[in-house]
């Protein structure tokens, strides 16, 4: 089972990285890009890194993704005419891959059941990689995660002040 969830989720994320090179509006883009952000997430939950996969949603697919979508808007990107034959023939197939996906979930019930087994904490009772990253992070790693931090702060107020109008 485990094999086969792989497959599909490398696949998703693969043709998801493709549909992200390929779409000329930037807002489509970015939103595939966030497929290929969680499905990668799906893939660390697969390896057993309940943490890193957490750490994607929140800061790739969710913060990265914001900022992604605010530089978008700031440079108020012109995006291309296309025929409208093309985007319907893409919307019934994106319409066509969800539904069947929704479906292999919801009757699939196996993939539920070997995504709860393999959280470590619940099968063996000894912590999992989370606890240790934790106690990793805030006791040996503190000053250098402190800097990180302020630097990406020092960085989003000089982004807010170049992007800040001229009178």
């Amino acid at each position: 089972m485990e094999q086969q969830l792989f497959w599909l989720w490398g696949g998703i994320a693969v043709i998801s990285a493709v549909m992200m090179i390929l779409k000329r509006n930037p807002v489509h883009s970015a939103l595939c890009l966030v497929v290929v952000f969680v499905s990668l997430a799906l893939l660390y939950v697969l390896l057993g890194a309940e943490f890193l996969a957490a750490v994607q949603v929140i800061v790739y697919a969710g913060a990265i993704m914001v900022l992604f979508l605010f530089v978008i808007m700031l440079l108020n990107l012109e995006t291309e005419v296309r025929s409208q034959g093309l985007s319907r023939v893409a919307f019934k197939a994106c319409s066509l891959a969800g539904t069947g996906l929704l479906l292999l979930l919801l009757l699939g019930g196996g993939a539920v059941k070997a995504l709860r087994a393999m959280a470590p904490e619940q099968v063996s009772g000894v912590p999992g990689n989370t606890q240790a990253v934790a106690e990793l992070l805030f006791t040996k790693y503190l000053l250098p995660f402190e800097v990180t931090s302020i630097l990406l702060l020092a960085a989003i107020v000089g982004a807010l002040v170049l992007a800040g109008k001229r009178d």
